[in-house]
């Protein structure tokens, strides 16, 4: 027996000793596999150890109108493949977690090449490249025995600072809606002392600002504000202390997985447009018809400097147009953009018929914006509208939606008496606005393209939920459970919420929460930001970022509003101890069965089916009324630690492939890796997720994205979800702190193997 162990041994030892030369042989035999293709970059990528699989080969091109970018992974045996290469001189290079960057080396379509990967030289060289959320993982949240906060007189804590869960909400929402945590640019500091914190966030751009326009003042009392809702010392001392530690050498616990399985199948398109400025979000295509403007732009809103960016896919060419609302609520296209006067361009969305909408959330100039507005009768004249007479709405009306036909190049509005945001189509051809606290409104589509009046065209709703089981009662008959905002805390200097004896963090004022008198509807509010159509029933869902905890909410009009509207709203569970399996909702969809699912930024994906509820209506009907009907899924990636659920990462918007234009199925859940530089697809079948990473620029920064198919006999060519590089500081970016580079917008695609072509 121990004979043939030795045997055994020998014969292992020198299959090693002869197996270098053996692999060698092997791998060139691999790479002459490689196929050489017209249109193609094919080759192979060799380490100190041999094959290097599941490393990204990165292609960048500055031959074409705009900076062209494409990435693959390579298989198990170290081959790539970078397909559909337009005509052009590229630098090529690998970057992959375990490595530095290697060397670039000159490529173009037709030839093949091998290139050599680059070892990292110690662990602290390839942290490097580790996305933002393996960063944010270091931060020392304070414990959840700290709450709820003592003010400054105590621990530090705001006093408004109730539990760990509300510290963290504020973290993800008041930092990472703007930009990454944990990136190069947020762990790199000169001064990393709590004053030196206090210096970096007071910083303000100049106004024309290529990045911000003349939004730059107003980001960095955003930032100083933000501090102060923590508690100021203890907050920046939070800050000061990740900083430190990486100043000291101190990496990630845990490095990323190099991708694996179908992530080594995703291919990366990528241009850069918008000239430097902040972009907000864009579209593709229709929602409800993926084939719309095939093959046609890309369009982008610059909310900040106030226009829209427009690039073409199939030749790199890019263009952009400008507008304004003038002091008649008309539109009016520009010459050029100018971030003084232009209009304030929030959300994208084309209808049926190729149009653009955006959502025009008021005016840019202050001055301008000081002056009172014409009111719109139909927002409080009940003789007017029938919505007014049931709820009516008023204050300014300085919200509109812009509505482009790029055929005719007319571009026209309809003032809304709602505040808008992000905007999305029924299957009934109404655009549905989210943004207000206090209403669901839409703009009738095909009765504004019949008769142009926006009296007529323009609906709302208040959020009335069915407690009393019965008839709809009307909105003056109503329990009130109503939470407003307080939007004048973000434009007072920092402290203004408190400070030494003051109430740190005050954001909201409640109208006390009395016991339902169930012979009553319940009038609620919130701020409605993502939203989906319900495609199975015509219902819209929103997920109501705050106040604290979010929700999710289903609204449905009915055949006549606003007598038929109903609304529903659902919590995520509350645990025992006081926190929730779920908070801070941002983004939400609903896949073809009617099945909610929703984006929590505390790095969570939510699953609601309304079939499972045992309870819809009724005077317990107020949001912790179907936990039995919500499922819950961690994020990928790393978490804080002494934090039970969720991940470091964070979610903004999040969208369901209901037409597979992706890859991945039908109803597949994608969600904005915002921290981790990817989206992120969940299989709700395995429950397993697929990290789609963008490793090239760092700091994919993306809010939302949008799927199209071009051609639907192509296959993987046909189709792909498009998604823009969104952080407000765009010199975040790799490569952005030029001041000219980026945003990117980055096309993703599946195909079937990572040779394919």
């Amino acid at each position: 027996m121990k004979k043939q162990f030795l045997r055994a041994l020998c014969a292992s030892t020198c299959f090693v000793t002869v197996s270098s030369a053996w692999v060698s042989a092997s791998f060139a035999a691999a790479a002459s596999a490689v196929p050489v293709v017209a249109d193609g970059i094919g080759g192979t990528v060799t380490g100190t150890k041999g094959p290097e699989a599941g490393v990204w080969v990165i292609a960048e091109t500055h031959d074409m109108p705009t900076k062209f970018i494409k990435i693959v992974v390579t298989d198990d045996q170290g081959r790539f493949m970078l397909p559909e290469m337009p005509k052009a001189k590229y630098e090529v290079w690998v970057r992959g977690y375990g490595l530095v960057d290697s060397a670039h080396v000159e490529g173009v379509p037709g030839k093949n090449i091998e290139l050599k990967s680059m070892q990292a030289p110690d662990a602290k060289a390839a942290a490097q490249y580790y996305p933002a959320n393996y960063w944010e993982a270091m931060f020392k949240i304070p414990p959840a025995s700290d709450f709820p906060g003592t003010g400054p007189k105590g621990n530090g804590i705001a006093i408004n600072m109730k539990s760990q869960q509300q510290w963290l909400e504020l973290l993800k929402n008041g930092c990472h809606q703007c930009h990454q945590q944990g990136d190069k640019t947020t762990r790199t500091l000169l001064d990393n002392t709590p004053e030196g914190w206090a210096d970096r966030i007071s910083k303000a751009r100049a106004s024309g600002d290529q990045a911000l326009g003349n939004t730059g003042p107003e980001h960095a009392l955003t930032m100083q504000n933000r501090m102060t809702q923590y508690g100021r010392a203890r907050g920046l001392n939070m800050f000061a202390d990740f900083t430190q530690r990486v100043a000291k050498g101190e990496i990630p616990k845990d490095a990323p997985p190099r991708p694996q399985a179908m992530e080594r199948n995703i291919v990366l398109t990528a241009w850069d447009w918008s000239n430097g400025r902040y972009t907000h979000d864009l579209v593709s295509t229709d929602r409800n018809n993926p084939t719309m403007n095939a093959n046609g732009p890309i369009y982008g809103v610059v909310g900040v400097w106030g226009h829209v960016e427009v690039l073409n896919p199939v030749t790199a060419q890019q263009s952009e147009f400008a507008y304004r609302v003038n002091e008649t609520k008309n539109v009016d296209l520009l010459d050029q953009p100018d971030p003084t006067h232009n209009g304030v361009p929030h959300n994208p969305m084309l209808d049926s018929k190729g149009r653009l909408w955006i959502t025009d959330r008021g005016y840019r100039d202050r001055k301008e914006a000081a002056k009172a507005p014409p009111k719109l009768p139909y927002c409080t004249d009940a003789a007017v509208s029938k919505y007014a007479k049931y709820f009516p709405i008023p204050g300014k009306a300085t919200q509109t939606m812009v509505v482009w036909d790029p055929k005719t190049n007319k571009i026209d509005g309809v003032s809304m008496c709602s505040n808008v945001q992000h905007l999305m189509q029924s299957t009934d051809g109404k655009m549905f606005i989210s943004g207000d606290t206090n209403v669901a409104s839409w703009v009738d589509v095909p009765e504004w393209d019949k008769s142009h009046d926006q009296a007529k065209a323009t609906g709302w709703c208040p959020l009335v939920l069915d407690t009393n089981s019965k008839t709809p009662s009307k909105a003056g008959a109503l329990n009130e459970v109503v939470i407003t905002p307080d939007r004048e805390q973000w434009n007072k200097p920092a402290g203004g919420g408190g400070g030494e004896g003051g109430e740190e963090g005050a954001t909201a004022s409640v109208v006390e929460a009395k016991p339902i008198d169930p012979t009553k509807d319940t009038r609620i509010s919130g701020f409605l930001y993502g939203q989906d159509v319900d495609v199975t029933d015509g219902s819209m869902w929103y997920g109501k970022t705050s106040p604290w905890p979010s929700s999710i909410i289903r609204f449905s009009p009915g055949t006549n509003p606003p007598e038929t509207c109903r609304t529903e709203a659902y919590e995520a569970a509350k645990l025992p101890d006081g926190s929730y399996e779920g908070y801070n909702i941002r983004g939400m969809s609903v896949d073809s069965k009617g099945v909610a699912w929703a984006a929590f930024g505390m790095g969570r994906l939510g699953k609601l089916d309304r079939s499972k509820c045992k309870v819809l209506s009724g005077p317990t009907a107020t949001g912790q009324h179907c936990p039995e009907g919500w499922s819950y899924y961690n994020s990928p990636g790393p978490n804080y630690e002494g934090v039970k659920n969720g991940s470091a990462d964070f979610h903004y918007l999040m969208w369901v492939d209901l037409h597979d234009t992706m890859g991945f199925g039908k109803d597949t859940p994608i969600v904005a890796g915002s921290n981790s530089d990817s989206l992120l697809a969940f299989n709700p079948t395995s429950e397993k997720w697929t990290i789609m990473r963008v490793p090239y620029p760092m700091d994919f920064h993306t809010r939302g994205m949008d799927g199209r198919i071009d051609d639907a006999k192509a296959g993987w060519k046909g189709k792909g979800v498009y998604a823009t590089y969104a952080s407000q500081p765009v010199w975040h970016e790799e490569g952005g702190d030029d001041g000219l580079s980026g945003p990117t917008m980055v096309k993703f695609q599946l195909r079937p193997d990572p040779l394919s072509h």
